[in-house]
């Protein structure tokens, strides 16, 4: 898949207010300073489509990105930021539910992880809430770039194996760097076979 164009349609902290249209939406979320904002970017090929920062949990809204005018790409907030108070965390926690839960549009959810550390309780519990309320999604391993190529695979063997005492079956799973733009025709293309079938 080619991306011609890539355009910020709106940022809203409620998913009633999120774009009136039947276009396809991938989400992607994850722990906070993930590296969800540089993958955006990576992905659509724009330096600053989606705003990068070194501040954990920055993004406390959900953004559209309207991508080749077709499709969209969602940037949600991040969770598990610790230093947030329990007000900030549950707020997040309904925006993000909320958009999850509630909008239909929604095609796909890329659960971001990062590769450098092992399995992390936040994010097993999320997938889990995940595949018990049947919310399609796929993995997506952040920053393999900071790995030599031996750990990286050891690192996301070790992540699929702890997945599989609770998983009958594995979703799909992605490898990625925003550095090196390892993953992107992989991610695309994945997206572009979702869009042909919901054409047919």
């Amino acid at each position: 898949m080619k991306i011609k164009s890539a355009q910020f349609e709106i940022s809203n902290s409620d998913f009633r207010k999120c774009p009136k249209s039947d276009k396809p939406e991938y989400a992607f979320i994850g722990r906070s300073n993930v590296g969800k904002s540089s993958l955006i970017n990576m992905l659509t090929q724009r330096k600053a489509l989606a705003k990068t920062s070194s501040t954990p949990g920055k993004t406390l809204l959900i953004n559209h990105f309207l991508i080749n005018g077709e499709w969209y790409i969602v940037d949600l907030p991040g969770y598990g930021y610790a230093k947030r108070g329990k007000e900030e965390r549950e707020k997040l926690h309904q925006i993000i539910r909320g958009y999850i839960m509630g909008r239909q549009q929604m095609t796909n959810l890329f659960v971001l992880v990062d590769s450098r550390l092992e399995p992390q309780k936040v994010d097993l519990e999320f997938m889990q809430w995940l595949g018990e309320t049947g919310i399609p999604f796929s993995i997506v391993f952040t920053k393999i770039d900071k790995l030599g190529k031996q750990a990286a695979i050891q690192n996301v063997e070790t992540y699929k194996r702890q997945l599989l005492h609770t998983w009958e079956e594995l979703p799909p799973i992605f490898v990625t760097s925003s550095e090196t733009g390892q993953g992107r025709d992989e991610l695309l293309d994945y997206i572009q076979s979702i869009n042909d079938e919901l054409e047919k």
